[in-house]
């Protein structure tokens, strides 16, 4: 499954309205229910000179996170996000983005995402519970 921006999506993150916005495609593993994406993500994005700021590094892991609620046909929204910052994350290098599901408990799913270079080097880690949401319910 290919999970690309939309047009009528102004997300900052995945959608593909937002002339300022990072337009996030990635792609679903159905058999191993993980969802992956690579990604050059470029200096207009930096925090300290030739590195993501951390703000975006949050954002990555929270989009490739959200992204595993296609597999269930949920709407889950980011409830808890913790994030480790192992390594600078550099600007206009290959990242490779994955995501998997935990446990679920009720509405709350439980998920990691991580952030790896193209030697495979983990790079961040965020760990987050997004709870399933009615979107019909104010």
């Amino acid at each position: 499954m290919l999970i690309e921006p939309k047009p009528e999506n102004f997300c900052f993150g995945c959608g593909g309205g937002n002339p300022h916005g990072l337009r996030l495609t990635f792609e679903g593993d159905d058999a191993a229910k993980r969802i992956r994406g690579r990604f050059q993500v470029g200096a207009d994005f930096q925090g300290g000179p030739g590195y993501l700021h951390g703000g975006i590094i949050a954002t990555l892991l929270d989009e490739v996170m959200t992204k595993l609620s296609r597999f269930d046909g949920l709407h889950a929204v980011t409830a808890e996000l913790n994030v480790e910052y192992l390594k600078p994350v550099p600007v206009d290098a290959q990242l490779l983005l994955e995501s998997y599901e935990v446990r679920t408990e009720g509405r709350n799913h439980h998920r990691v995402g991580e952030i790896r270079d193209s030697s495979g080097m983990l790079l961040a880690r965020g760990k987050g519970r997004f709870v399933n949401v009615d979107r019909k319910r104010p």
